[in-house]
């Protein structure tokens, strides 16, 4: 497929500028490696960067946030996390904060980069590419990662919750290099503010066949499935995109599945990267996951109490 331009700019106002494959003895993050771009900075640094892709504009890594008693020979729970930024830039350290309080609460999480277009020149067709490939990847070496492949969480922001949910609704584009027998599904979503409706498909470009591409793989996440995994969404009530991800949230639950939707009041498009709506999404995120069985005991964040998220759906 070629590549479809996508210019997201309603999302590009709110986002910010931003080893060998097959084995998982990469090398520990330097610190200072990557800037923190998120408004909460990580303690550590990844404990590992390891690269999943190879492709021509260069190689794609996922970084690495291991639980303090970490062995190979697990099988907890994996998340990956795709930033945001429009499918034009944006940086993985976006999640790295969110991602190592998770490993602390023992999930191996993994944040994962994709091409975008300032970077590499690409479009929209090779993010979702890239994000398939990076969640076949993880379960292709799960058995290194110490990761049960059958219970991989699928999250992002923004342009990256768009295609962590497109991972669960629709199939391609596949790289050619992937093993397509591995399945790039999700067992959850946890989708902050992520892209839908009718605004995603007026910024779709090109012409002829690869507009249809693009319109096709678009107009699916706007169609919720009856078998879609438990989904967690977070918006602030500001933002022009929760409209058309309420409308997918009650048609979801409708169908049966389970879907959660909460708000918090006032705020814009991503407000979950600051506090102290990072520790309050991240709670409910610790919240949910425990309700599925993927992390045990009490959550190790407290709810602020000066930011309080409204359930909205399911009433």
């Amino acid at each position: 497929m070629n590549s479809i331009k996508v210019t997201l700019l309603w999302i590009s106002l709110f986002v910010f500028a931003s080893g060998s494959p097959g084995s998982v003895t990469g090398n520990p993050v330097a610190p200072g490696a990557n800037a923190d771009v998120s408004g909460v900075k990580q303690i550590h640094n990844p404990d590992k960067s390891l690269v999943f892709k190879k492709t021509p504009q260069g190689d794609l890594k996922v970084y690495c946030f291991l639980p303090k008693d970490w062995k190979a020979e697990d099988r907890r729970p994996g998340m990956v996390f795709w930033f945001g930024g429009g499918f034009v830039g944006g940086t993985p350290t976006q999640f790295y904060a969110k991602a190592e309080y998770l490993a602390l609460r023992g999930l191996v999480c993994l944040c994962a980069e994709y091409r975008v277009r300032n970077t590499h020149g690409t479009g929209l067709d090779k993010c979702v590419e890239d994000a398939r490939s990076a969640m076949r990847w993880v379960k292709q070496h799960a058995a290194e990662l110490g990761v049960d492949p059958e219970r991989v969480i699928a999250s992002g922001g923004s342009a990256g919750g768009t295609l962590s949910l497109l991972m669960a609704l629709g199939d391609g584009p596949d790289s050619a290099d992937d093993d397509l027998t591995i399945s790039p599904r999700p067992c959850a979503l946890v989708l902050f503010n992520p892209a839908q409706g009718d605004a995603a498909m007026k910024r779709i470009e090109g012409e002829g066949e690869e507009q249809k591409r693009a319109v096709r793989a678009v107009a699916m996440l706007n169609e919720p499935k009856k078998d879609l995994p438990p989904s967690l969404f977070f918006f602030g009530t500001a933002d022009l995109l929760l409209s058309p991800s309420r409308q997918f949230c009650e048609t979801s639950l409708a169908l049966g599945n389970r879907c959660e939707l909460w708000t918090a009041k006032g705020k814009p498009h991503g407000f979950f990267n600051w506090q102290p709506w990072h520790d309050a999404t991240l709670r409910k995120t610790d919240e949910f996951l425990t309700g599925l069985g993927y992390l045990k005991g009490e959550p190790q964040i407290k709810a602020p109490t000066e930011a309080v998220l409204k359930r909205e759906l399911p009433k």
